[in-house]
């Protein structure tokens, strides 16, 4: 028997309908300027990964990695004509091939192919575009609801596999102009600023993901431009304290992913030895640091695993050890481990980016609780074949604050929120109007 998915959470549902309700009337005439737009993406308690929330309760899984949203249609949806540059950039943004691939005689339709970023499966649908209600937000609160159009894969029921509990679709977030969630948004709101949208100039395709570490509550994505603002309220504009780096992009096409300009990796302070080639590409988009909210820990290829699992160890002696618990293989008795600001004591581990600046990992981004008194280092080995050399997991990116400004190729990013004493946690979805 298939197993269904379970229902979303109660409290969630009901977050979403009164955000909705409270917004919707504000539709109503003219619509106010839109400096940025918001959503709460929500941590899944069973596969630890994060959806986002279009049309306030239809979630979706956040896919740095995949170009473009792959979701159920309507009945009446609208195809898109296979001539359309919406159709030609997600054609070729795909390893897929098209699946079924017949055309009927008549109007021309776009099909398009994706992986689904957690079975590998490969999905065709018919390419659509779709309307949605999204809150824009003057960077405190939500103030209105303004509509906006994103380029949909109609899904087989089948490409619901593996996601987080209660999310219909899959959102990209991927490097591209045209057809994935962020670049979409920005296009279309922006097009539609002669009608009776006013669009802020500094409107275009960034955003920002702050992955929440709890269950519990919501963190927050913005769509546009800054201030953006977390509780508490004598919080400057959280912008002001982003450290920029230079983003890299595969020279493999269909690989649209985000990759940090690495040079080595360092535990409490000391430089690991690595293989030092592998954080670069070779001609056909190998190696690599790559970032993704679709795999919960930090994975390394065991080339870079061995080495940087050794120092930490080196790094730790002091610690007494406990038994492994899968797929971790260094763990600690949380007993002997003090308490800060930004989680356990431990050594921080720093990616040490070709710029000169680093991405450090404090303890509440290293040390995973697992069970009683027991917390391991959340890093894992993929193996001598994984293609990245290394992949950033969505648990090292929880309470991060992550600008990415696709056209420029750059992150704005602060590695942990916990120093600015707020998380990703504390943005106020009450309306602000």
């Amino acid at each position: 028997m298939t197993q269904q998915p379970h229902p979303f959470p109660l409290t969630l549902i009901l977050f979403g309908i009164t955000l909705l309700t409270s917004l919707l009337p504000l539709t109503l005439g003219k619509q106010p300027a839109v400096n940025a737009l918001v959503a709460p993406i929500t941590k899944d308690s069973c596969t630890s990964l994060y959806t986002i929330a279009l049309n306030s309760t239809k979630q979706y899984l956040i896919d740095l990695t995949s170009p473009f949203v792959l979701g159920p249609c309507p009945p009446d949806y609208t195809l898109v004509h296979c001539t359309a540059p919406i159709c030609y950039d997600a054609n070729h943004r795909s390893d897929c091939p098209i699946i079924n691939a017949y055309r009927p005689p008549g109007f021309c339709r776009c099909m398009a192919s994706m992986r689904h970023p957690i079975t590998g499966a490969c999905f065709s649908g018919n390419e659509t575009v779709i309307r949605i209600y999204i809150a824009s937000t003057d960077g405190r609160n939500p103030t209105s609801l303004v509509s906006a159009d994103y380029v949909n894969i109609c899904a087989p029921d089948n490409a619901l596999t593996g996601l987080p509990r209660g999310a219909v679709g899959i959102a990209g977030f991927g490097r591209t102009s045209l057809v994935s969630l962020p670049a979409r948004l920005a296009w279309d709101v922006s097009i539609r600023s002669n009608e009776n949208l006013v669009v802020n100039p500094s409107f275009y395709n960034r955003f920002v993901l702050c992955l929440p570490s709890t269950t519990n509550t919501p963190g927050v994505a913005f769509f546009g431009a800054n201030p953006y603002y977390l509780l508490p309220s004598y919080l400057p504009d959280i912008s002001n304290s982003l450290t920029y780096t230079t983003l890299l992009q595969s020279p493999n096409y269909s690989d649209v992913a985000y990759y940090l300009n690495v040079k080595g990796l360092a535990v409490n302070g000391m430089s690991v030895s690595l293989p030092t080639y592998e954080l670069t590409f070779d001609s056909s988009g190998r190696g690599g640091v790559k970032l993704s909210t679709t795999i919960p820990y930090t994975t390394m290829k065991t080339s870079i695993y061995k080495p940087f699992i050794e120092a930490y160890k080196t790094a730790t002696n002091w610690i007494p050890h406990k038994p492994s618990v899968k797929p971790f293989e260094l763990c600690f008795d949380t007993r002997d481990l003090g308490s800060t600001r930004v989680g356990y004591g431990v050594p921080p581990i720093d990616i040490m980016l070709n710029d000169g600046k680093n991405w450090t990992i404090f303890g509440a981004n290293s040390l995973k609780d697992v069970k009683a008194n027991t917390a391991c280092l959340a890093f894992v080995d993929g193996g001598e074949n994984e293609i990245p050399a290394i992949t950033l997991g969505g648990f090292q990116m929880e309470d991060s604050f992550l600008l990415f400004d696709v056209p420029n190729s750059t992150l704005g990013f602060i590695p942990t929120l916990r120093g600015l004493q707020t998380t990703c946690s504390n943005f106020n979805f009450t309306s602000g109007v």
